[in-house]
């Protein structure tokens, strides 16, 4: 099982949906940089669920850091930090053991682990981990910030209601945009589709349903020239992590497959400078282009599927009996995960571009130093 992610700056998970904690270790962090505790307190507020349209479960995500600090800032070793799990119902899981929930990776982990994982709550496939992703990529996301680099995500899509785009505002207008999505609320670009997604979210609920949806993300701030071609693409290592985030089934950057329907006359990115930087009149390649950063904002969107957790009866086999049998799940589920899932959408994408102008550039470069 491999749960580490990064070349010159890594990522190590570790823990279980109902285990007693979860955590992350962060390696190659330069020294001196400063810990910014409210800004990732913050970010955990944006994942934990809040309202009718998240579980019904609930963590305080008091995270401690036991490694790789001192009087606030890191020390250059190895930083980890804790989450306690404390909420945790582990009674409505027994009964799944021999059931595998449809859509779920009760089955598929059941064929690698022979029954030795651990089960309740989805064990270290839930996405409860993604709070130790949240934690560690918000101290990343900090020092980033500190360079002059800035990471949002809204809410694109849920069902077949759409938010408005970030490809649709001008580049001086998305660091504004950006900054108003810090919020712990699910954000959305346009307030009034926001409330039309919201209600399609509650709808889904009340059938005992759930629904699927879509991020868009903005990276602005980046350097031109970072990114490797082929198999270290900038691309590349954007997708890997977006990827290893639960429930995530697609990635697409720019105007990712509606660039399937332009002519290169109206796809294509044409140069301008402005006297001091070269830019492109449009960003259709979201910022990206031979696998290599050009100096635009990188635009990415992530395709989130309906929560496999449902109160609706489905059809389901027993691993023990191998026969048919039907399943109806209790518990505390999301009726969609997409709101939830911009934090930690942030937090990868702080955690790849890190690496990455870690490997350009040096790891003390996230320092300033």
């Amino acid at each position: 099982m491999k749960n580490s992610f990064g070349s010159s700056l890594t990522v190590t998970l570790f823990g279980e949906s109902h285990g007693e904690m979860l955590g992350a270790t962060i390696d190659g962090l330069a020294p001196g940089i400063k810990i910014n505790h409210e800004y990732i307190k913050n970010k955990l507020d944006e994942r934990r669920p809040a309202d009718k349209t998240a579980t019904a479960r609930r963590e305080r995500d008091e995270y401690r850091i036991v490694s790789g600090e001192r009087n606030g800032f890191t020390t250059g070793a190895p930083l980890t930090l804790l989450i306690p799990n404390e909420n945790t119902k582990s009674s409505d899981y027994e009964s799944l053991r021999d059931t595998p929930r449809p859509s779920h990776a009760d089955y598929t982990a059941e064929c690698k682990y022979h029954g030795y994982q651990d089960y309740r709550g989805g064990g270290h496939f839930s996405g409860r981990i993604t709070a130790a992703l949240v934690a560690a990529g918000a101290l990343v996301a900090a020092a980033l910030e500190a360079r002059g680099i800035y990471i949002g995500t809204h809410i694109a899509r849920i069902g077949a209601v759409s938010d408005d785009s970030f490809l649709e505002l001008r580049e001086d207008e998305l660091k504004s945009a950006i900054t108003a999505l810090d919020t712990p609320a699910p954000a959305f670009l346009n307030a009034e589709r926001g409330r039309k997604m919201t209600e399609e979210i509650l709808r889904a609920a009340e059938c005992g349903d759930s629904v699927g949806g879509a991020l868009e993300s903005c990276i602005i701030g980046m350097p031109s020239g970072v990114g490797e071609p082929w198999f270290d693409s900038m691309e590349s290592q954007i997708a890997h992590i977006l990827f290893s985030i639960p429930a995530v089934k697609g990635v697409e950057f720019g105007r990712g497959f509606g660039l399937c329907e332009m002519r290169g006359s109206e796809a294509n990115d044409v140069y301008y400078t402005d006297g001091r930087k070269i830019k492109t009149k449009t960003n259709n390649n979201g910022g990206i282009l031979g696998g290599i950063t050009s100096g635009m904002p990188i635009i990415v969107r992530t395709a989130i599927k309906p929560t496999p957790s449902i109160y609706t009866e489905q059809d389901t086999v027993s691993l023990s009996n191998m026969t048919n049998t039907r399943l109806k799940i209790s518990g505390r589920h999301d009726p969609a995960i997409v709101g939830r899932a911009r934090a930690v959408a942030d937090a990868a994408l702080a955690i790849a571009v890190a690496d990455m102008l870690a490997v350009r550039y040096g790891t003390d470069w996230l320092s300033g130093k």
